[in-house]
């Protein structure tokens, strides 16, 4: 028997025109290599013995690592709301590319994304994360304290900005 966990919490259902697409693109490429890796298992199967044939055993984990992703993108993909609307004002929403100044004068700045899209090496960071969720509604010149276990931070706002086709570096 396995053990018990609690259900995940949801995350939200928002998503960039961008994400939705990467997403959709995705699940696409997924159905082609999922196509040769079945192809490659029928190979390896028609070898033989498959309790000792190595290729056998990892062409259906990569088959069911596949499968389990597409299952989870054609779950998702209907339930996500595509936001295409800028925010107009000058607080911090969705979309918004932020620029932080922290306590030690070093300036930081992040894309507020769906949980979907978040990637670390573009600085997109979800809307769900403790940081996107202090910085939610704030404004230029607001300070922020984060506490992240026992650190706390202090970020001030520095610029706000909701371009669709600058991405933070």
């Amino acid at each position: 028997m396995g053990r018990w966990r609690p259900p995940a919490t949801p995350m939200s259902a928002y998503i960039t025109p961008q994400g939705f697409v990467a997403l959709q693109s995705e699940l696409d490429e997924l159905w082609l290599r999922r196509r040769g890796v079945v192809k490659a298992l029928a190979e390896a199967a028609a070898e033989g013995d498959r309790s000792e044939n190595a290729e056998y055993i990892y062409r259906k984990k990569e088959l069911g690592g596949l499968d389990r992703r597409i299952h989870y993108l054609q779950k998702r993909l209907p339930t996500l709301n595509v936001v295409r609307e800028t925010p107009r004002g000058d607080a911090i929403y969705f979309g918004a590319i932020v620029e932080l100044r922290d306590e030690n004068g070093d300036e930081l700045r992040y894309r507020i994304v769906g949980p979907d899209e978040t990637d670390a090496k573009q600085s997109a960071i979800s809307m769900d994360s403790p940081l996107a969720k202090a910085l939610h509604k704030k404004c230029v010149d607001d300070e922020v304290v984060i506490i992240t276990g026992e650190k706390l931070m202090r970020l001030t706002v520095l610029s706000i900005r909701y371009s669709e086709s600058a991405a933070p570096s």
